[in-house]
């Protein structure tokens, strides 16, 4: 299995960047297709029924199951989107990268790289955050963030050398020559945007919140950056629109100070208020949200095959 995804994932990398994309676009539409007709004939693979799962808890159970079904493809084509757009990304110029992600209020950010003023960022897995790291790189800003180490490790070496190619600098989220977070402070420190992907972490690292009327395991990290640092921490809400990849920059989120509980205390205030900001953007765009793992902790992970 190892060797197919090893072929899988070198394949994209490297003809996807070459291929026009009205040549390659229907096979992932197909793919999203595919996935729905399993939903609809009570036989979904994992993904699908764990994606069908998340978005239900978002939109609620009023929603009519018709129109859940046509969410739920809307949901897939966008994931196949974030995929072959991603995979495209080292082909594309500058300009190119430039005009394909709209950042609304992003001007804030070059205000803080101007004033040397580093700036975090959180972000959920929605839209292209692919695009959106690119996009702050092609601008000339200095952008840190954090990898996940993957399996095969061939895998994980591809992913660096993509995002690195595309002008961010890459940490290794475990295994690194220091530790992650410190680095991150330097970073943060010396005026670079330092995005972090923030909406899903069932590690016991991870911060208990709210979330749609559940439970879930958010990430401390981008919460204690800002307060270790002082820097202003944003949340980032992300969609496709029909031309690009979009996002708004919502925030500085309030910091709360010293005197209202300890360190780990105003870590767990700020995630909740982070967990709050993606709720919001979630919510205006449930399809753009790519969640296709358990995500709830009151809920038993999904067994279906397919």
């Amino acid at each position: 299995m190892s060797r197919l995804v090893e072929f899988g994932y070198g394949a994209a990398f490297d003809l996807l960047p070459r291929l026009p994309r009205g040549a390659v676009w229907p096979a992932f539409a197909a793919a999203a297709a595919y996935g729905v007709r399993g939903y609809r004939r009570g036989k979904p693979g994992k993904g699908t029924a764990t994606l069908a799962r998340n978005l239900r808890r978002v939109v609620g159970d009023q929603m009519p199951e018709e129109q859940f079904t046509d969410l739920l493809h809307r949901a897939l084509r966008s994931y196949a989107r974030y995929f072959l757009e991603a995979f495209r990304l080292p082909g594309r110029s500058k300009e190119q990268i430039l005009a394909g992600f709209r950042l609304e209020r992003g001007e804030l950010l070059g205000q803080h790289v101007a004033a040397g003023v580093g700036c975090v960022v959180a972000l959920p897995h929605a839209g292209n955050w692919d695009a959106a790291g690119a996009w702050v790189a092609a601008n000339g800003w200095p952008i840190t963030t954090v990898a996940e180490r993957l399996k095969p490790e061939s895998v994980y070496l591809r992913f660096l050398a993509f995002r690195r190619s595309l002008g961010m600098e890459i940490l290794p989220l475990t295994g690194g020559d220091r530790p992650t977070f410190d680095v991150l402070e330097e970073r943060v420190k010396g005026g670079a945007v330092v995005p972090l992907l923030a909406d899903r972490d069932l590690t016991p690292r991870g911060v208990d919140v709210e979330f749609f009327g559940g439970r879930t395991r958010m990430p401390a990290g981008p919460a204690l950056l800002a307060l270790r640092t002082g820097a202003p921490l944003y949340v980032a809400s992300m969609w496709f629109d029909a031309s690009a990849a979009a996002g708004h920059l919502i925030g500085p989120v309030p910091m709360p100070g010293p005197d209202e509980g300890s360190l780990d205390a105003r870590v767990r205030i700020v995630t909740q208020r982070v967990a709050d900001r993606f709720a919001e953007g979630i919510a205006r765009h449930p399809e753009d949200w790519h969640m296709l793992q358990r995500f709830w902790l009151d809920e038993p992970a999904v067994s279906t095959v397919g």
